[in-house]
């Protein structure tokens, strides 16, 4: 067996996927593998809308870069070196891991946001707080101005009971159908 071409073979591969990966993912194109130990390999090819979540640590980033410094540092030193194939193979493989910890570092440090992630409970608004900024009339609608995600945003809301509801009165959301919240008097649900 030619143990220097199967580390620059190990070396090309990784490093070849890894910049396939770079380039694809620049122009956000994602795909999934689900493997068996668990863990998603998340990778870049031609499918839009990737799913934003979470990956642990085996990933397509890093095992791509553990196959490419496993196979650089196990060319090195065992066709540039000598070194005997055992420790060869202990030291292309530490190192490897080494690579692959760095990637995942910068990848969890740098690029993932804890704040990526969307939730359908991200725009539930039943139960939002809010203020009118614009009274709403009997039977009409008016503005409501309220807080979402640490974000001050503003909608249409008209009266859940079609009542008149003054400017700057307290409200709560208690329903919301195309772009318009159907509000209540925090004082009036206060009292029930």
């Amino acid at each position: 067996m030619n143990w220097p071409q199967i580390f620059l073979g190990c070396f090309v591969l990784g490093f070849v996927l890894s910049v396939m990966s770079f380039s694809l993912g620049a122009m956000h194109a994602h795909f999934h593998i689900h493997v068996p130990w668990g863990h998603h390999v998340h990778g870049h090819l031609f499918h839009g809308g990737g799913h934003a979540q979470a990956v642990g640590p085996i990933n397509l980033a890093t095992i791509t870069a553990f196959l490419a410094w496993f196979g650089g540092t196990g060319f090195l030193l065992n066709a540039q070196f000598r070194w005997l194939l055992l420790p060869t193979i202990v030291g292309a493989t530490l190192l490897g891991l080494c690579g692959a910890a760095i990637v995942f570092w910068m990848m969890a440090h740098l690029l993932w946001s804890p704040n990526e992630s969307m939730q359908s409970v991200d725009y539930h608004m039943v139960g939002v707080l809010g203020r009118l900024s614009q009274p709403i009339r009997e039977g009409g609608t008016g503005e409501l101005v309220y807080t979402h995600g640490r974000t001050r945003k503003s909608c249409g809301a008209r009266s859940a009971d079609g009542a008149a509801i003054p400017k700057g009165s307290e409200v709560v959301v208690t329903g919301y159908e195309r772009g318009i919240a159907s509000v209540r008097r925090w004082a009036d649900l206060a009292e029930q």
